[in-house]
């Protein structure tokens, strides 16, 4: 640091000088900045070239995989489902009507005048039956015996596959009705049969008020509950007649999900065509390509060199980044198992002279794919096609300890070392420049005193010659 105050008993430039002599010290740091500029510089640019490697392999791997050659596309000729097909499907066409919608069932109370009523006189059990045997007991007490408190109880109970709620009709003096409604349709998840008695067989508890209200039992037709029936959804395909519990229907049609949304009008089926969906495949080259461009853009402009202004990139001349370019370039060199297409170039993917890019011709990819996708898929998705085969390079690439972590691991390390370096060396800077403001300080203050006594010195020297000329 310049101290401003050196120099003035002198009059010499010391506090210049002071800040000249850390200029020339800190060039050292300087040296250290740069070099740690240049490694992070480095570590950046391979933190990117490792992103879009991470890039390429995951459009790679989907080249690896056989939905990626066997998705199928569905259409219907009308609004009453949709159609959902997976790789089991096979590919054909299906005559579907749908006679009649999966509903879940409702029943609606006797109407009550208080919604807050006990209806019991002590603990009581309701239990719960639905037609497919499941049975649930709820044990309410006295004090929860209310319409309110019932609502609760069973919206509260897990597994029950009821729901309840409270309606009222909206009149000066409204009526409270109790709707129970099933969480599922069909007929399985409806409700058999409600029954009620006192917790434990207690003989003093009255439930009779509770047992009017919502015992049910609806094989004995005994019950003040009025029914919306569930239903089961009905179909037929191609003429088979077809039951389900859901308005989702899985594997009716193997590997095909129908979602009924409306019934179709009488004798008037709905066509649901399976084709083969070309376009998934087509998809997942294009983006491969895409990948592996951007991949050899990044990596040429990281290692890029400005003739004009003689100006290197972050990563010129490094033979990291040259690899990793050559390695993936020469994992495109496959043959094919097929009978036909063996190679990129045959299905319409070329690699361009000047750039070293790839380039799909999609009208030559479409004729591929239409004519011969048992060899395109033995291309990319064979044991040792083109996804095996990048992803063994790149897996030496990406992953935790391969090529790129080490040296990115090494380049971490030399920053550490370079920041201690600089830390050590500005603390002997500052040590350094100390030692000199302590003797340029003595020098100002042996200056100051010098001239000082010059100064007595030529005063009496004079005064001595004015007294010879007195004489």
């Amino acid at each position: 640091m310049a101290i401003s105050s050196i120099g003035v008993g002198s009059g010499l430039p010391l506090d210049e000088l002071l800040e000249q002599l850390r200029t020339a010290e800190n060039h050292s740091l300087a040296l250290i900045e740069s070099r740690a500029t240049s490694v992070q510089s480095r570590l950046s640019g391979y933190g990117t070239i490792k992103s879009s490697i991470e890039a390429l392999k995951a459009a790679s791997d989907a080249l690896g995989k056989t939905d990626t050659f066997g998705a199928l596309k569905t259409s219907v000729g009308g609004e009453s489902y949709t159609a959902a097909a997976s790789t089991k499907a096979i590919a054909g066409n299906y005559n579907i009507e749908v006679t009649t919608l999966a509903s879940a069932q409702s029943l609606t109370s006797a109407p009550q005048a208080a919604r807050d009523t006990q209806l019991a006189t002590g603990k009581v059990d309701i239990t719960v039956t639905l037609n497919d045997g499941t049975a649930t007991t709820l044990t309410l007490d006295a004090a929860d015996t209310s319409m309110e408190g019932i609502v609760k109880a069973i919206n509260e109970k897990s597994g029950l596959g009821v729901s309840a709620t409270l309606v009222n009709d909206g009149k000066d003096t409204p009526q409270h009705y109790l709707l129970l409604t099933t969480k599922d349709t069909g007929e399985d998840a409806a409700i058999a049969s409600i029954s009620v008695s006192a917790s434990g067989d207690d003989p003093t508890t009255d439930v009779s008020q509770l047992q009017s209200l919502i015992g049910f039992d609806k094989g004995a037709g005994t019950g003040n509950f009025t029914e919306t029936a569930a239903r089961n959804a009905a179909i037929t395909i191609n003429g088979i007649a077809i039951e389900s519990q859901s308005n989702t229907i899985e594997d009716a049609i193997e590997g095909v999900t129908l979602t009924l949304l409306k019934e179709t009008e009488a004798d008037k089926p709905q066509t649901l065509s399976v084709t083969r969906d070309d376009s998934v495949t087509s998809k997942a080259v294009n983006t491969f390509v895409t990948a592996y461009n951007n991949l050899q853009g990044i990596i040429k402009t990281l290692t890029s060199y400005n003739v004009d202004n003689q100006s290197s990139s972050a990563l010129t001349g490094d033979s990291l980044a040259r690899k990793v370019q050559n390695q993936i370039r020469d994992a495109l060199n496959v043959v094919g198992a097929g009978d036909t297409l063996r190679s990129l170039s045959q299905m319409g993917i070329s690699t361009d002279p000047t750039t070293g890019n790839l380039k799909v011709d999609n009208d030559k990819l479409a004729a591929a794919l239409k004519d011969n996708m048992p060899d395109v898929e033995k291309l990319f998705a064979g044991e040792n096609g083109l996804s095996a085969s990048l992803g063994r390079v790149t897996d030496d690439f990406i992953k935790s300890g391969g090529t790129i972590s080490s040296a990115t691991d090494s380049m971490t390390s030399t920053l550490k070392n370079l920041e201690e370096q600089y830390e050590a060396m500005s603390d002997r800077i500052d040590a350094k420049m100390e030692t000199y403001r302590k003797q340029f300080s003595q020098l100002d203050s042996m200056m100051a005193q010098m001239n000082s006594i010059s100064s007595y010195l030529t005063q009496q020297l004079s005064m001595l010659g004015n007294m010879s000329k007195e004489k």
